[in-house]
């Protein structure tokens, strides 16, 4: 847990309603933010809408070598990142399976799973070096209970789920042995407790002021409103590692 001490926070897909949420959260619980979008005005708006302090910055996720750069000017600027949220996504439909399109598969897997690969690959070692490393996606309801107009969708989270639960395996394994070598020192072994956590928030879908407010008529059942997931995004850095690691969280009304 962070233990109410400033963190470095990066939310990737910032420029979305739920982005803004959660980078207005997190500075207001005092961490430092930096919000990442791939187009510059966007994401420099959706930075000044969340709030003074959270930092803006351009970058195409599903580049690797962009984001291997955005790390190292990170680091520089800060230092070890402890979290990541990501809520880089979209959604793409369809009628039934045989007209599931190359494009919007194309365009799933980019964003759901190639920006996720890409992010988590290259902070894992800050994520699990810190004492309050946290990685959280945001994944859907219809990973269990998949549709055929939306099999494209619903796969695309579900591998972007397998692979954030694969970086909580990491994370374990990692930090569920014992620090040092008794060997040469004669002295026992110090438990190494779990300190990073990688999650996956489970929402049926998001709704935003906004939406309220262009339908004030709809009653948007079962949606989650972002600035709950905001509040959650915000929990993470107060609850244990461990009783964090590897779980699904419910966020659906």
């Amino acid at each position: 847990m962070s233990d109410g001490r400033a963190l470095n926070v990066l939310v990737a897909g910032g420029s979305s309603p739920s982005g803004i949420a959660v980078a207005r959260a997190l500075r207001g619980a005092g961490h430092t933010v930096f919000t990442v979008g791939s187009d510059p005005a966007r994401i420099e708006a959706a930075a000044a809408e969340a709030g003074d302090g959270v930092v803006p910055l351009a970058c195409d996720l599903a580049d690797p070598a962009a984001v291997r750069d955005l790390h190292a000017s990170l680091t520089e600027r800060a230092g070890r990142v402890d979290g990541v949220i990501h809520l880089v996504g979209g959604w793409r439909g369809a009628k039934g399976i045989t007209d599931q399109s190359d494009e919007d598969w194309a365009f799933l897997e980019r964003n759901a799973v190639t920006t996720l690969r890409n992010v988590s690959r290259t902070f894992y070692d800050d994520l699990a070096a810190s004492d309050a490393g946290r990685l959280a996606i945001v994944s859907s309801t219809a990973v269990a209970s998949p549709t055929a107009a939306g099999a494209s969708y619903a796969a695309a989270k579900a591998a972007a789920e397998a692979w954030t639960l694969a970086v909580a395996d990491g994370f374990r394994r990692a930090q569920s042995g014992k620090s040092g070598s008794s060997a040469a020192s004669g002295t026992a072994a110090e438990p190494v407790e779990q300190h990073s956590a990688a999650v996956v928030f489970v929402v049926k879908a998001l709704v935003d002021a906004a939406m309220r407010a262009a339908s004030p008529e709809r009653k948007f059942p079962g949606f989650t409103d972002v600035e709950e997931l905001a509040a959650a995004a915000v929990g993470l850095f107060r609850t244990p590692a461990a009783e964090l690691n590897g779980r699904r969280l419910p966020l659906s009304q």
